[in-house]
């Protein structure tokens, strides 16, 4: 899993509404992308500078800045100056070690989640901080890295559908129903890694199996940390007063209220099934063991009475009537094959083999 570890520590000691991400402030570029429409036109633009986005504030219609990367803390700030959020929100912003909420400021709306997306090349899970400010007409995100999941609402915006017709309350919705269904892609991903690893088990446990349980337990806590608190969020979000978030859009936060649980609960299943797995790794290596005992048991039992007729021959006492024997050799032979044949017979009578 690709975790992106930011040292508390340096955010000791700073005044309140610092902002700085993975260190000190910086300059670096981001990507500013910018959607304004509504029911019968569309404009749709990559800006160069942050001063393009402030004649959005005031129009009538819906307009989604979208900032990829946190790397400028003064490109940021100007935006937070022009759309007046307040500088701790703009400081959660930076933030991406925060748990997912929901601030209610009367004005707008700020909400802070996670997006977890399934990395195919390495096999691993990447979760990524992003924030949301809903104001009348307007919706700014704040993404921690370039790239999204957000593709299929960028299309429903180009088409004149029902998105097109709705507030900045209904395109939040839409990108957080965007991020809870790449969950469940996550989810589906998570389900063949737990069962390949409890087929392994069963099959044939190894050292390097108990690491895979161990890194997959610390993968679902981590998990956990990022989705539980977004039921809360999306709970909160739906039962908002807030004048930002319209009647009409309060189904749809309850339809995306409910995938949450859905992932909630599938996640608690794989983490029941991966704490039971130590108890099953166990099992295998004891029943492994014993197999290796029960094999190296038999193979015991079948040469002690074997050595005890090869050491009674190997007394050479003079007198011994079947070594001057002609056919003594033989016969010893034949009675050994017979014993084992014996026992070997005994054995699996008795299920032993």
């Amino acid at each position: 899993m690709s975790r992106h570890r930011h040292k508390i520590t340096n955010r000791v000691g700073l005044p309140p509404g610092t902002l700085q991400v993975k260190g000190e402030p910086s300059d670096l570029p981001v990507l500013i992308t910018v959607f304004d429409y509504d029911a019968t036109q569309l404009q749709e633009k990559t800006v160069d500078k942050i001063s393009e986005c402030f004649p959005f504030r005031d129009t009538e219609t819906v307009t989604w800045i979208n900032v990829d990367g946190l790397g400028n803390t003064k490109l940021i700030e100007d935006l937070g100056k022009c759309f007046t959020i307040h500088p701790l929100i703009l400081e959660d912003i930076f933030n991406t070690t925060q748990r997912p909420k929901m601030e209610d400021l009367d004005q707008y709306l700020y909400l802070n989640l996670k997006v977890l997306t399934y990395l195919e090349t390495t096999k691993s899970i990447k979760i990524e901080h992003i924030s949301m400010v809903i104001g009348q007409n307007f919706l700014i995100s704040f993404q921690e890295d370039v790239g999204d999941v957000f593709d299929p609402v960028r299309e429903r915006i180009r088409k004149e559908g029902r998105i097109r017709k709705l507030g900045p309350d209904y395109l939040a919705y839409a990108l957080i129903d965007s991020i809870v269904d790449h969950y469940f892609v996550v989810m589906e991903n998570l389900e063949e890694q737990v069962e390949d690893l409890e087929e392994e088990l069963v099959t044939d446990p190894t050292p390097d199996s108990l690491q895979k349980i161990n890194r997959l337990k610390k993968d679902m806590i981590f998990l956990r940390k990022s989705v539980w608190p977004l039921r809360e969020m999306i709970n909160n979000l739906e039962r908002s007063e807030s004048r930002v978030i319209k009647e009409s859009t309060r189904i749809y936060l309850r339809d995306v209220y409910d995938h949450t649980i859905q992932v909630i609960d599938t996640l608690e299943t794989f983490r029941d099934m991966v704490s039971g797995m130590i108890d099953i790794y166990l099992s295998g290596l004891s029943y492994k063991m014993n197999e290796i005992m029960k094999v190296l048991t038999l193979i015991a039992t079948i040469f002690i009475p074997l050595t005890f007729v090869v050491g009674l021959y190997g007394m050479n006492f003079r007198n011994m009537p079947e070594i001057g024997w002609e056919y003594g050799y033989y016969t010893v032979l034949v009675v050994m094959a017979v014993m084992v044949i014996g026992m070997l017979t005994y054995f699996r009578k008795k299920k032993w083999i």
